[in-house]
């Protein structure tokens, strides 16, 4: 074993130009490879911090008779649908040692009224409470303008870029009740055409129940924010107290439902059977006869009600609707095994809803982050068949130009066995060597990148980045995972030059001359 050492390191060096020619192809691989690795566990690291931890959770609990997974971004404005049972999902969820926390959600779209006589836009809603959301969330939103609601009142939070998606639809720029018009907050046209902005400090949204019944209600405007990551993508959400979210979606009102009963509506619809159903779609009681003397009723479009009378307690609360649940796992859970349990909870105790992961209910934005990384992994793929490539090429011509000494070795006695395995030592010393300091480069470079802290607001490159900031960072497991790509790049190359210097003979060694 010692002369094999010897003769390999004295071989390495009688052929240097060759051996810093492998050696500078080893560093380089080894080195884009460790950041590489670095980059994609930065971006997973960093999407679960950024989207699992400040928006989606790691699952998300919808209705079985909701048909898209896509419940956030799902275009059209398809409603979710709504689920009326969240006390005996809490009582599940909370026996499940998988389950950190969970949060009850609603989620829709409502229509902005213009009372300025102008054009309506839409609104895309997040109903909760406000106390539940920041204990789940406590770091997903930066304040620009107001506060935030206290506990067990109405409230309605807008985002920025829902606010500016307002304005450019309808010209009208809100702020928060009892504000005044913070100028520098202004962007695009309400920037530019500052003297036409209507200022407004309370909203009246309508929204569409079930059953297609336009309900309206009016909210102050309690602040503005922006979201810390993907604001871009997730600014289009404004945050609601539920109750007043639900009067606005016409679902029933924890505040006004008896306990244990069912809204008017529907006890009055289970309670319809055989004929009973049959005569709710009759001739006669599809036609209703007028009163020839009065006057048809005017809808008063300009009317608003007055926000919903907030439940008590959390627990009246949750007796009311809601169209989700988010759930936040224990570290170290593995989602995909998680959320196969859950749904095998959920499905053995009836309870009329599915996990669906936080990919499958962010759609594209869930397709695109798993893109990237998977981009990621293909260019790192990519490196190891170059390197693969060119080591090939370069200790296949190293053998051939050896063929004098191989062959004089053959003739006094070297077995093929020796000849194939002293390639490999050669190899293997210079994969250590060149390939080892280029870990350690990598290791450094990484670690260089995340101190500098390179931020964006651009979605696209938060979604790279897996936030607002760039945080590359290599594990334990990471640096193992560099080293078995570089033993396995270097077992791939010398696998050819190695057949090849076991077949020189004497023979050619005299053609060779």
């Amino acid at each position: 074993m010692e002369l094999l050492f010897k003769l390999s390191a004295r071989n390495i060096w009688r052929h240097r130009g060759q051996s810093l020619v492998i050696g500078a192809i080893l560093f380089v691989g080894a080195l884009l490879m460790t950041v590489g690795n670095g980059v994609v566990s930065g971006m997973d690291r960093g999407l679960q911090r950024t989207i699992v931890q400040g928006f989606t959770g790691d699952l998300v609990l919808v209705p079985d008779k909701q048909e898209s997974d896509n419940v956030f971004l799902e275009m059209m404005g398809r409603s979710v649908e709504p689920l009326y049972n969240y006390p005996a999902i809490r009582e599940a969820l909370d026996r499940e040692p998988l389950v950190a926390r969970h949060l009850p959600m609603g989620k829709n779209t409502a229509m902005i009224l213009n009372e300025e006589e102008g054009a309506s836009t839409f609104l895309y809603l997040l109903g909760v409470d406000f106390r539940r959301y920041r204990a789940m969330f406590p770091d997903n939103i930066e304040m620009l303008e107001g506060r935030v609601p206290g506990p067990g009142g109405p409230g309605l939070l807008l985002a920025q870029g829902a606010r500016k998606a307002i304005h450019d639809q309808t010209n009208l720029w809100y702020i928060p009740k009892g504000a005044s018009l913070d100028t520098a907050n202004l962007e695009g046209d309400a920037k530019a055409f500052r003297e036409d902005l209507i200022v407004k400090s309370d909203m009246v949204l309508m929204g569409f129940s079930e059953v297609n019944a336009a309900t309206d209600v009016r909210l102050d405007v309690d602040g503005v924010f922006r979201y810390r990551a993907l604001n871009t993508i997730f600014g289009s959400f404004a945050l609601i107290d539920i109750e007043s979210y639900r009067q606005c979606l016409g679902y029933f009102l924890a505040s006004e439902r008896p306990e244990g009963s069912l809204s008017g509506r529907d006890s009055a619809l289970l309670s319809l059977e055989g004929e009973g159903l049959d005569n709710l779609f009759s001739d006669e009681s599809m036609v209703v006869e007028a009163d020839e003397g009065a006057a048809p009723p005017e809808v008063d479009w300009s009317r608003s009600d007055t926000a919903a009378k907030p439940a008590r307690t959390a627990a009246e609360l949750d007796e009311g609707a809601y169209n989700m649940v988010l759930v936040l796992l224990r570290e170290g859970a593995d989602p995909a095994a998680a959320m196969a349990e859950i749904n095998a909870m959920l499905k053995a105790e009836n309870l009329g809803v599915r996990a669906v992961s936080w990919k499958s209910a962010l759609g594209p934005v869930g397709s695109m982050a798993m893109l990237i990384k998977g981009a990621l992994f293909m260019f790192v793929s990519f490196l190891f068949v170059v390197a693969v490539i060119i080591i090939i090429n370069t200790l296949t011509m190293a053998a051939l130009e050896r063929t004098p000494e191989l062959g004089m070795m053959r003739a006094i006695g070297a077995r093929k066995g020796f000849i194939g395995t002293m390639f490999l030592a050669e190899t293997a010393m210079l994969s250590l060597l060149f390939g080892g300091a280029g870990i350690l480069a990598g290791i450094v470079v990484v670690w260089v990148l995340a101190l500098l802290k390179i931020s964006s607001d651009n979605d696209m490159l938060q979604l790279f980045f897996g936030g607002d900031v760039f945080r590359p960072v290599l594990s334990a497991g990471d640096i193992g995972l560099a080293l078995v790509q570089l033993a396995f790049v270097t077992l791939a190359a010398v696998f050819y030059p190695v057949l090849m210097a076991r077949r020189m003979s004497p023979l050619h060694a005299v053609y060779k001359e």
